[in-house]
């Protein structure tokens, strides 16, 4: 009875599509760990440069919604290359966080979340954008002739208002994340229990002779999670519709 690769033996067919090798478990824990450090350092800079784009007018801003959605348009393997050329060891910035910290992205998880990061942070911006657009700017202005400081009305105004779209967004971002494939591959490589996500690991058990069936329980576990996350984001978008009205 062969069981070779990560197949278990042919006389639990039925059993094997729910038992997950460590090769799986391992892919499995490493994609959920980087979407959610991903989301955890995304997040903040997201929803400052969100209510930059709904809130401000100045020059460039054109430009720097085109650079912030750009991700969005262009090949995952060019962003991969570009974050290569740029974050790794001998990169325009990565030379100096490695000589200066010790500190590289190159061949590590830590690539892993930069690049799921960077794919992610478009969709995150146009959802929390769309939360501070839904928000009527006459709230703010009584807020201010009230004596509140711009920082406070941020605070205590826009983001409660915005909270729905914020989480929303997170959650896009998260499922972005963990189906992240290209740009990852191509800055990071594929290293099991390094940089080895949920798509690399289901390339290669593709690519494996009797890989099928862990090919298939990968897929459910991405399908699964991914319809969670999807199915949270629509509810939270239509309550931030109700709550705007």
């Amino acid at each position: 009875m062969s069981n070779r690769g990560y197949l278990y033996p042919r006389q639990q067919p039925k059993l094997s599509m729910f038992f997950f090798s460590q090769p799986e478990l391992n892919a499995i824990y490493l994609s959920l760990k980087v979407a959610t450090i991903a989301i955890l350092f995304a997040l903040p800079v997201a929803i400052f440069i969100a209510w930059i784009l709904s809130r401000k007018q100045f020059w460039g801003k054109q430009l720097l919604n085109g650079i912030v959605h750009l991700p969005l348009v262009l090949p995952p393997v060019v962003i991969g290359y570009l974050l290569l050329i740029v974050m790794a060891k001998r990169g325009a910035i990565g030379q100096y966080l490695w000589e200066w910290f010790g500190f590289s992205f190159s061949f590590s998880w830590r690539g892993a979340v930069l690049a799921s990061a960077v794919m992610a942070f478009p969709l995150m911006v146009r959802s929390i954008k769309q939360a501070f657009d839904a928000i009527d700017p006459k709230l703010e202005q009584a807020a201010r002739t009230l004596g509140a400081s711009p920082l406070k009305v941020f605070f205590t105004l826009n983001l409660p208002l915005s909270f729905s779209g914020i989480i929303a967004g997170a959650v896009l971002g998260f499922a972005r994340s963990l189906g992240e494939f290209g740009a990852t591959i191509t800055f990071v490589s594929n290293i099991p229990n390094q940089t080895q996500t949920i798509p690399a690991a289901l390339f290669t058990f593709i690519e494996t002779p009797d890989g099928e069936l862990a090919a298939a329980r990968l897929c459910e576990v991405a399908i699964v999670i991914s319809l969670i996350a999807l199915s949270a984001s629509e509810w939270l978008a239509e309550r931030q519709k109700r709550y705007a009205k």
